[in-house]
């Protein structure tokens, strides 16, 4: 191809090699030897093919609404055919005359009310060979590369050319016959299984009953059949869980022989005094059960590295702050990092409060810490007088030194991108105690209220154990949801003028801060008018993003203490905002916000003891997708239950939740959402390939390790980036 397709190629779908050309494999196969009869078609059929003639042509429209259509018979009814490229009539007419027997291939279409179908392709019936035309593939474009000359035609044209030179038995159409599996490959693809031999040893393939890799690349993109397809997309979704896994575990076990962690074996006067006279209230069996899985790592003599999931509300943060506590005891600073200012600003002001009457030193250090402030908590880290540093990225400034650092908890990590988290791990470096030989690095606590899906979770956190919050503090009541349509929402103002009255505050949040020429959705600055219209005699607060800090702050502390009963805001008050007397959470818009997102919003109440509501406010008319979204808000309070609808809903995204990584080990063809045995299939066959030759130098696995290094060549060491 040209330079200038082979720029698209790369720019648009990252293809710049053979190989990668080769692994671009289709999204979907149509089946080309189905007929239909007109009469059969419906609106809803993504593509159908025809046999008939064309009785008659005429062109329609005149200027850019000119078209040419062909009426075409089955023998039995008639459907137009449309083109809308004037320059494309002549030749159509020309080409296929009316009586030249077709086979006429497209999307059926509804257009004032009659089926048609735009663009067909049209081959001679006589000459068109159905039986062999097998399952034909569609690829990725976009709609730079369509207007570039590359359509889905000619990516097939492109992955024919390569499997052909690269010895695969395409035909004219399709694949040949394939062989059984453990048989070698495909009957024709002999010759490019010895450009392609298997790197997974023979007892895997046959065990797992795995199609041979050759036969699976070949087939990926012209199958013989259905069922060579389905075996063909098993291998290669195995082949990319496989190989995460066992990357994943592979450093894992390397860090571990590596990696000594500080021994906290006392449990000394400040975790005692703190749990026996100062705790806020009774812990939860679950907050009980994770401490001890957390304190039996942190005096095994190894690092911990451990996820802390709990829903909003469940006590991470406590959970968090007895861990402190050890790390003191034990003579070692703890660094507690989170994403926003708003967050590292509360829970400073919880540690504080709790730690009021203990002589424990804690320190904020925010971008809003300066000069005079600043320089005392940098020194005193520095010094170690500082126990606990609570702060946001301003931690992994380059001046910020610690004396003995033991423990650094993130909180909602997911947020941190991967450099800044490689930071503050190499702030942590130190020399084992007593001179030993291996590094000694201090415990990370890795914390989130977003619920992980167990599927997601092997794979983005698959080197760090998992403890799970999964009780609520007694005495918390479930969060009533319901859903409100905008166009009756009077009902809905009854109901806060209600709550207000029993003396209890509201929030109310907009997706949009000021109206949009581009969506036609509320937003904040309207939407506090109507308010403050509404409740004339009630304090409203308003906070968006476009704030100064300062006023920001202010308007945020009328609504903690109480001063105004309404907050109208945008999701800047997703994470960090602590008011336990607000019941009332009303989304304006759910439909423009996320499962996840909503999940999250809705946590912001339910924190003191009174019956608490989310009110998701939508339109009326919504997707089948959107309404799966707010029932399933409605129907469930489980952050877990609704995780997995989330990823069942949208797929899991960027797996390592970072757009820098640029690392080789990305899904293809497997979906977390959907495949949730295969990842745990492939990571037990992980597991069991290490421990079978945890050197990496067993002959029988020497293929293994090669394409594992090749595919890793520029992937992160994720066990390093906790």
């Amino acid at each position: 191809m040209g330079p200038a397709r082979a720029k698209l190629l790369t720019d648009e779908l990252h293809v710049s090699t053979f190989g990668d050309l080769l692994h671009c494999f289709p999204y979907k196969h149509i089946d080309r030897t189905r007929l239909y009869y007109i009469h059969e078609l419906t609106a809803d059929m993504p593509f159908v093919q025809l046999r008939g003639e064309i009785l008659s042509y005429e062109e329609e429209g005149t200027g850019r609404k000119r078209r040419l259509v062909a009426h075409f018979t089955d023998g039995r009814r008639v459907i137009d055919l449309v083109w809308f490229q004037a320059s494309a009539f002549k030749w159509v007419r020309t080409t296929y005359p009316a009586g030249k027997r077709l086979i006429a291939f497209g999307r059926p279409n509804v257009f004032n009310g009659h089926l048609n179908i735009p663009h067909p392709d049209l081959d001679d019936a006589d000459t068109l060979q159905l039986g062999k035309m097998g399952l034909m593939p569609y690829y990725h474009t976009t709609e730079r590369m369509k207007r570039g000359g590359i359509n889905s035609r000619a990516m097939e044209r492109f992955t024919k050319t390569l499997l052909q030179k690269l010895g695969f038995a395409i035909g004219a159409a399709g694949a040949t016959p394939a062989g059984e599996v453990g048989q070698g490959s495909g009957g024709g693809d002999s010759a490019a299984a010895a450009l392609f031999p298997d790197y997974l040893p023979p007892f895997l393939i046959h065990r797992l009953a795995l199609m041979p890799l050759a036969q699976s690349l070949r087939a990926m993109h012209y199958p013989a059949t259905a069922d060579e397809l389905r075996r063909a997309t098993y291998r290669q979704k195995f082949e990319e869980l496989f190989f995460i896994q066992l990357n994943i575990l592979r450093f894992t076990r390397q860090r571990q022989l590596a990696v000594s962690g500080h021994v906290f074996a006392r449990v000394g006067a400040m975790f005692n005094t703190f749990y026996h006279e100062h705790l806020p209230f009774q812990l939860t069996t679950a907050q009980k059960r994770v401490i001890r899985e957390m304190h039996a790592d942190m005096r095994s003599g190894r690092q911990m590295n451990r996820l802390l999931q709990g829903d909003v509300g469940s006590g991470k943060t406590l959970v968090a702050l007895m861990l402190t506590l050890l790390a003191i005891d034990n003579g070692f600073q703890a660094c507690v990092m989170a994403p926003t200012e708003i967050l590292a600003e509360q829970h400073y002001a919880t540690f504080t409060a709790m730690l009021s009457a203990m002589p424990v030193r804690v320190e904020l250090l925010t971008g809003a810490v300066k000069g005079k402030r600043r320089k005392p908590v940098i020194e005193g880290t520095r010094r170690g007088e500082v126990h606990i540093l609570i702060g946001t990225h301003a931690v992994l400034e380059d001046a910020v030194e610690f004396a003995r650092l033991g423990l650094v908890v993130i909180d909602e990590q997911h947020r941190f991108g991967v450099a800044q988290r490689a930071r503050l791990w190499d702030k942590s470096r130190g020399a084992a105690a007593g001179g030993a030989a291996s590094v000694c690095y201090p415990h990370v606590l890795v914390m989130t209220a977003t619920p992980i899906p167990r599927t997601l979770a092997m794979t983005l956190y698959g080197d760090l154990d998992v403890s799970v919050i999964d009780e609520l503090p007694p005495g918390r009541k479930p969060i009533e949801t319901r859903h409100y349509w905008q166009e009756r929402a009077e009902s809905l103002y009854r109901g806060i003028r209600a709550e207000v009255a029993k003396g209890r505050q509201v929030y109310v949040v907009y997706p949009l801060i000021s109206e949009s020429e581009k969506i036609d959705i509320q937003n904040l600055e309207a939407g506090y008018e109507q308010w403050c219209r509404r409740f004339p005699d009630l304090r409203i607060s308003k906070v968006h993003g476009r704030m100064k800090s300062a006023e920001k702050d202010a308007e945020m502390a009328r609504f903690v203490s109480g001063e105004t009963q309404i907050l109208v805001a945008t999701t800047v008050i997703e994470v960090g905002v602590n008011v336990p007397n607000a019941s009332v959470m009303v989304i304006q818009n759910a439909e423009r916000f996320g499962l996840a997102q909503l999940h999250q919003l809705r946590g912001r109440v339910g924190r003191g003891a009174e019956q608490s509501y989310c009110i998701l406010v939508t339109k009326y008319e919504l997707s089948r997708e959107t309404r799966q979204r707010i029932d399933i808000m409605c129907q469930t309070n489980d952050g877990f239950e609704i995780a997995e609808a989330d990823l069942r809903l949208r797929g899991p995204g960027d797996i390592e939740g970072t757009q820098q990584s640029g690392t080789a080990f990305d899904l293809h063809v497997a979906n977390l959402a959907r495949d949730g045995q295969l990842v745990q299939l492939a990571r037990d066959t992980a597991a069991e390939v290490l421990d079978a030759d945890p050197t990496g130098t067993s002959a029988e696995y020497a293929p293994l390790w090669r394409h594992l290094a090749a595919l890793g060549k520029d992937a992160i060491d994720w066990s390093n980036i906790s």
